[in-house]
């Protein structure tokens, strides 16, 4: 069951958390254009997605082995200044970087795909862009697709 069995619940919560820092690093790049933004969260959903082994010893002659997040254990690899484990670790976070990072540019490259069109119906395309452009610059500027009026006089409401 889930809610006896610690690891699971521990992994399911810390995919949760890591959809939270992601959408969130995601909207907080706004100011960034799509082609930047999504490799960058992609990268960083590499980083923290990426699984790794880790040993732990607990009393003479015992180690517990398990499954974690190669970042969690490479943060705890660092605090412990034990560098064979955080070398192994951070080649694996770089991976991870990459393999987002290529995941990221490949969902760009397919945003950007359009698919191409012929001479004649490209050249058909663009004038109904080009009048569907005039007219809603005609209906912004309050014309509504008319010439403007001769009398723009501006009229003040009367109280009393």
């Amino acid at each position: 069951m889930l809610t006896s069995d610690s690891m699971s619940l521990l992994w399911l919560t810390y995919l949760g958390l890591s959809l939270v820092v992601l959408v969130a690093g995601y909207l907080g790049l706004a100011f960034l254009p799509r082609m930047l933004r999504l490799p960058i969260t992609w990268a960083v959903a590499g980083i923290l997605w990426m699984p790794t082994r880790f040993r732990l010893p607990l009393v003479e002659g015992e180690t517990y082995t398990g499954m974690a997040p190669a970042v969690v254990v490479a943060a705890v690899a660092f605090l412990e200044r034990n560098a064979s484990t955080l070398m192994s670790t951070a080649l694996l976070l770089a991976a991870g970087a990459l393999l987002g990072l290529a995941i990221g540019v490949l969902q760009v490259w397919m945003f950007r795909a359009e698919p191409v069109v012929e001479g004649g119906a490209q050249k058909k395309k663009q004038q109904d862009e080009e009048s569907r452009k005039r007219d809603h610059n005609r209906r912004r500027a309050g014309q509504g697709g008319r010439q403007p009026h001769a009398s723009t006089k501006r009229r003040e409401p009367k109280i009393g």
